[in-house]
């Protein structure tokens, strides 16, 4: 409804006065039980300051340049990259598009129309005509006082959820990352092991070699060459077993790079990888690196505004509006002063009775905030699980790699000795092949368990957050 100017007047100084107004509850984030130190940190990870963690690129850590390359291929051409990016993009535009509320808005119109008036018109003056045309143009503004906080919390919710997006792309980034490095890993540890496997088999074939030629001499039963051949036979089938393996990591790398796997490959090497030392700082510093945590604390931050703008639908809004322009029956000459028009003042809105609607969509946003402290807390406290978790396999692994190393040298003493006693006739084959077997597994475990400590400490790096700051997430 219109009111007059002097209504205008008590509206624009109760505008005034109101304009501080915010309906939105004090921000709250929940508060999460939090150690002083890792439990899993003690006593074989030396306190080291969390600065140290490598900002960003985080992966040259292991001195490879293949997976330095790699990495970059993945930040160009990921397509979950790029969607997640798509996802922050539209984020923002929402956010601009709420901002724009805090403006007036201005449009220019034109019409022309042709009318025909009601014989029984009331009020219809007379010897008026039932036919005329009407040619306007003019320009309207509008701008709705935004007395509640209405607008105001729209604009923080949207800026807060796009920030949430902003984290959430950085939690893809890092964790494509850490997936592409952990695929990497595998893929070497996988190289070693056909390394292990074609030497063994070189091996064998010569033992194969050796046993067929006491057998021609009538030194050696038949039986001896029966079991070289099997473990021949055995390396080579597990050789190709791992070669499958290696193709399908390769193939992985590939998806993840946004490369065809039929057209990607990646050369072989044996050479190791550099085992980092991640400094793991304390679990008070966990929720300002990880981006996940920041994405949840946002979203509380979102849910809380929306909690004000359900509020403030229990009050009127107020909109001021102005129009000025040109009105006349004549098609020609009419944009002259005679024929100008205009209007201002402002207009009140105010729901009378909704059924319950407007309470119910406050409690609807305050269980939606309720929702997020609780995701929030989740959130932290599995970084807090992961994190323990990556430190507890990163040192066991560590223990029982160096003891499995202890027993492939004791296994390969095993063996030679076994070898030299069967050339001297001092023992049966069957001992050769005992030693093989164990020699051959305890060297796959040993290699396995350096892969397996690699790939722990990528989760552990991944669990810290990697190079993640707040300083990266954007502002507006």
């Amino acid at each position: 409804m219109k009111v007059n100017s002097a209504a205008a007047g008590v509206v624009l100084a109760a505008a005034a006065m109101l304009s501080g107004c915010a309906l939105a509850p004090p921000l709250k984030i929940p508060a999460v039980p939090t150690a002083a130190a890792y439990k899993e940190a003690a006593p074989w990870i030396p306190a080291q300051p969390a600065d140290g963690l490598s900002r960003g690129d985080w992966w040259k850590l292991y001195g490879d340049p293949d997976l330095n390359a790699l990495q970059m291929r993945l930040i160009e051409h990921s397509p979950d990259l790029a969607a997640a990016l798509s996802r922050y993009d539209q984020a923002k535009a929402v956010s601009d598009q709420m901002r724009s509320g805090l403006f007036p808005s201005l449009a220019l119109g034109a019409d022309t129309e042709r009318d025909g008036l009601s014989n029984m018109r009331p009020l219809r003056p007379a010897n008026s005509s039932n036919n005329y045309n009407s040619f306007t143009v003019g320009v309207q503004a509008n701008y709705e006082l935004d007395l509640w906080g209405r607008i105001r919390n729209e604009v923080t919710a949207a800026r807060a959820e796009a920030q949430a997006y902003q984290a959430d792309l950085e939690s893809a980034r890092l964790s494509l990352q850490a997936q592409l490095a952990d695929d990497y890993i595998v893929l070497r540890g996988l190289d070693q092991q056909i390394a292990l496997l074609n030497e063994t088999v070189s091996a064998y074939e010569k033992a194969l070699a050796l046993t067929e030629a006491r057998h021609a001499g009538g030194i050696a039963a038949g039986l001896d060459v029966a079991r070289a051949q099997t473990q021949l036979d055995t390396s080579r089938s597990l050789a190709e077993q791992t070669l499958a393996l290696r193709a399908v990591s390769e193939h992985a790398i590939a998806a993840l790079i946004g490369a065809s796997a039929s057209e990607f490959s990646i050369a072989p090497r044996v050479t190791p990888l550099t085992l980092p030392q991640v400094p793991v700082g304390v679990p008070s510093t966990l929720v300002q690196r990880r981006p996940d945590i920041a994405a949840a604390e946002r979203r509380i931050a979102a849910s809380n505004a929306n909690v004000g703008v359900a509020r403030a639908a229990f009050f009127p809004s107020v909109t001021l509006s102005a129009a000025l322009g040109y009105q006349s029956t004549q098609a020609g000459n009419w944009i002259t002063a005679p024929n100008t028009f205009w209007s201002i003042g402002p207009s009140l809105l105010f729901s009378l009775f909704d059924a319950g609607k407007r309470k119910a969509q406050v409690a609807q946003a305050q269980a939606a905030l309720d929702e997020s402290g609780s995701l929030y807390r989740a959130v932290v406290l599995t970084a807090f699980q992961q994190v323990e978790d990556s430190l507890a396999l990163t040192h066991h692994y560590r223990i029982a790699a160096t003891e499995e190393h202890a027993a492939v040298t004791a296994a390969q003493r095993s063996l030679d000795l076994s070898l030299t006693q069967y050339r001297e006739g001092a023992t049966s084959y069957l001992d050769v092949v005992t030693s093989q077997t164990v020699t051959l597994q305890s060297e796959l475990t040993a290699l396995d368990l350096d892969t397996r400590e690699l790939r722990a400490s990528v989760q552990l790096i991944r669990a810290l957050g990697g190079g993640w700051t707040p300083a990266q997430m954007p502002v507006s």
